[in-house]
């Protein structure tokens, strides 16, 4: 039941989820686009898995999860962790090719080719690695479509002396024009120079002006109707496109260091460790911390640092931190990134441990809803400065269609959670047309005057405009005319950056976005919309589906039917004789129908 637990909390994000046995070893790697879609598949319908998957799940106690930017790079991490853990159930790579990576070679007149072998001496340039080989070849072709160099087939090994004195003999490729013939001096080093270049500054991101001419040059063949021409402009812009998305998880720079990344949440720790070797990301981990003695960050981390030491031994000899713990091992040096790789490594271990406390709190409000509420409502106390627990919030929104059918809504939250017997909806009485900050002011003034004449002891301790400052001060102003403005609070939540406008204060509060206090104001804003919009919407279909017919006296559902039956509109019964209508209707009503319609 806790596995199923877990995996419920698992994030849509792109990503890689480990599978453990119960003796706490790897048993399967797996990569995903949308990681909890994608575990869940395992837990839903047992009986559609193969015999294969049946036993795996079997076998399965605890599974656990690290999210990355994309999809290529969960398939990336996921070839690192086989290649690590050789788990049992996995498909284990007997070879030892990885990645393929593009090879600018360092000889006159330099190759640009596909390789699977990166040369640490750094006696080329490689850009990568690519996770699909499609993808690079694709790159290549735009390359050699732009550029007419040697690719990998030419094993040449040519010399300015060599070519002047004709020692080599051209390919067919310099007839077909595929490739300028440097080897008979038909192009100069300088000039082939200037080629290497331009494909080096593609390569490192410096081809946005280029992708700029293909838009340009896509458009206007759209406009000759020259689709495959558009079409080929086309496929080298996603090319390009999808080459600039840079991956972390390998990376050429021959990055060899742990990552630690740590965050705080109401005394509780929650740490991310990665471990790179070789420029790529071998190993991952989570855990959880809950300091008994108001134990300070640094003493956390310290102690962070301690178990990973001791469960997977000794320390890369660089370490990435976000602070400096507060013992240093001795031949460990600790490094605060502040740019470049480094920094997105340690920012990628900072989202994936905020991602645990998510999960944390999420694990709490199943475990324990009292207590998560309750947390909910201490932390939107603190974060507003209020004096009393806000035990009981009312959320106010409003709604009209162009200032046609104008309703409003006011929900209510008792103990952090919605109370629905006592939501309320209010049809707009005093307002002509789209004025939300008129209707605003009507239906709290309609609110609390009946609050406070049926039951002026159950006043709120926080009200919600789902608003900025106008609709909030025009709910001030009802609120004073009542008198009642000291015995509540009352804050505006706007949409755009989910800031909390208040009264008093001219400067917006901007909370956290992961934070108990912004979700309970955030849920209380959406239970608002949502029983607005219901109201709104059945409100404007009755409207349309409503018949004249029914507002005159005498006439209900049935004599409707009869009279639309008998004469087909309105119009037409408007039309009608009173003999006619009288054959349906009777005199009396007949005369009623006309005086009505005519």
């Amino acid at each position: 039941m806790e596995l199923r637990e877990s995996i419920r909390l698992f994030p849509h994000s792109p990503g890689v989820y480990r599978y453990y046995d119960a003796s706490g070893t790897i048993i399967y790697v797996g990569k995903a686009k949308d990681l909890h879609k994608r575990v869940a598949q395992y837990f839903v319908d047992p009986s559609r898995l193969t015999r294969k998957t049946a036993l795996l799940v079997s076998h399965i106690a605890r599974a656990e999860y690290t999210i990355v930017d994309s999809e290529a790079d969960a398939l990336l991490l996921e070839n690192n962790l086989i290649k690590q853990y050789k788990p049992k159930y996995n498909i284990l790579l007997k070879d030892s090719k990885t990645y393929p990576w593009i090879c600018v070679s360092n000889e006159p007149f330099p190759r640009v080719f596909l390789t699977r072998r990166v040369d640490k001496a750094g006696k080329h340039r490689y850009f990568g690695p690519y996770s699909s080989v499609k993808h690079a070849n694709t790159l290549l072709e735009l390359f050699f479509s732009l550029y007419p160099m040697r690719g990998a087939d030419c094993k040449l090994k040519l010399s300015s002396d060599g070519i002047l004195r004709h020692k080599y003999r051209p390919c067919l490729k310099l007839h077909t024009g595929t490739c300028a013939g440097c080897c008979v001096g038909k192009v100069s080093e300088k000039e082939y120079a200037v080629w290497v270049e331009a494909v080096v500054s593609i390569l490192e991101g410096g081809g946005r002006e280029l992708m700029r001419q293909y838009k340009e040059a896509m458009a206007d063949c759209a406009a000759r109707l020259d689709f495959e021409g558009a079409q080929r402009y086309k496929q080298w812009l996603d090319t390009l496109s999808q080459h600039y998305s840079k991956s972390l998880i390998v990376n050429t720079a021959d990055i060899q260091a742990d990552v630690f990344a740590l965050v705080f949440e109401e005394g509780e720790g929650y740490g991310n460790f990665m471990r790179v070797k070789g420029g790529s990301v071998i190993q991952s981990m989570n855990l959880r911390f809950q300091p008994r003695l108001d134990e300070s960050r640094e003493e956390v981390l310290a102690f962070f640092i301690a178990e990973i030491e001791s469960r997977l031994g000794a320390l890369s000899p660089e370490v990435l931190v976000p602070f400096l713990p507060e013992v240093e091992p001795a031949g460990t040096r600790f490094v605060l990134p502040s740019r470049g790789d480094k920094l997105a490594l340690l920012d990628l271990g900072m989202r994936n441990a905020a991602r645990l406390r998510i999960d944390a709190l999420k694990q709490s409000e199943q475990v324990d809803p009292d207590g998560y509420h309750q947390r909910m409502m201490v932390e939107l106390q603190q974060a507003l400065g209020m004096d009393r627990l806000p035990e009981h919030i009312e959320c106010f929104d409003n709604s009209n269609l162009q200032g046609t059918n104008p309703v409003a809504a006011c929900v209510v939250f008792r103990g952090g959670r919605p109370s629905k017997k006592d939501y309320r909806h209010f049809c707009i009485k005093t307002v002509v047309g789209a004025n939300d900050f008129a209707s605003m002011k009507e239906i709290v003034n309609r609110r609390y005057s009946r609050l406070l004449a049926e039951a002026p002891d159950d006043l709120p301790q926080l009200v919600v405009i789902d608003g900025g400052k106008g609709q909030l001060g025009c709910a001030w102003e009802a609120l004073c005319e009542l008198g009642i403005q000291d015995k509540l609070m009352v804050v505006g939540l706007a949409k755009r950056l989910e800031e909390v406008v208040r009264t008093n204060d001219p400067v917006p509060l901007f909370l956290d976005r992961n934070s108990l206090a912004l979700k309970l104001l955030q849920q209380a804003r959406d239970e608002a919309h949502r029983f607005n919009i219901t109201h709104h919407r059945n409100r404007r279909s009755k409207a349309q589906i409503h018949s004249v017919l029914r507002d005159i006296k005498g006439v209900g559902e049935k004599m409707e039917q009869k009279l639309l039956l008998r004469f087909g509109s309105v119009p037409r019964i408007a039309a009608a004789s009173r003999e006619e209508l009288a054959a349906v209707a009777g005199e009396a009503l007949a005369a009623r129908i006309l005086e009505a319609l005519r």
